[in-house]
């Protein structure tokens, strides 16, 4: 007798998004980045933002088949003072503020370990260091992953897509959910 299986359906990798240091550069890197006032789970600060980033990660999400996510202490702030201003839709946000963190360890690590439930990911930031990433290889819930360090004098550039590229083209090619 024959049984009936679902098809295991692939898993489309995710594309962590910092704002600070990553979207938000600490200097004006060009021409083409702009000065706002945004408001911030904290207060309002001046940010430097490039208008073009949102086109380039849209196109970069759909070539790599993979799903764009906040993971900021900006939270859903990104989505009404960034995303509008970089040119990005409204996108799925980690909330990362509530965590304390372990000692070493970046208190946006371990929501980000529990949210990505075995999918493969990208992570876009300037504040990781090698303990998250040991944090993130030994934890249950994550799978394939790479950090992308962003130096935050510059901000996100076309080499960074490059590698994040690189990395997903990289990837076994059926991630099949882990259910």
């Amino acid at each position: 007798m024959m049984t009936n299986r679902p098809h295991a359906s692939p898993v489309r990798p995710l594309v962590l998004l910092d704002v600070d240091g990553v979207l938000n550069p600490e200097v004006r890197p060009g021409p083409g980045w702009q000065p706002h006032r945004a408001q911030s789970p904290i207060g309002t600060f001046d940010v430097i933002l490039n208008p073009g980033h949102g086109r380039l990660l849209l196109e970069f999400a759909d070539r790599a088949g993979a799903d764009l996510v906040w993971a900021t202490s900006w939270e859903h702030y990104a989505n009404h003072e960034i995303a509008p201003r970089i040119g990005l839709p409204e996108l799925p946000v980690i909330e990362v503020n509530a965590h304390t963190g372990a000692a070493g360890i970046h208190p946006k690590t371990p929501p980000v370990a529990e949210y990505v439930a075995g999918r493969p990911f990208v992570w876009f930031d300037d504040d990781l260091d090698p303990a998250d990433t040991t944090f993130l290889e030994r934890h249950g819930s994550v799978g394939h992953f790479r950090i992308i360090h962003v130096g935050p004098h510059h901000g996100l550039d076309e080499h960074h897509l490059r590698q994040a590229a690189a990395w997903l083209a990289s990837l076994p090619s059926s991630h099949e959910n882990r259910e």
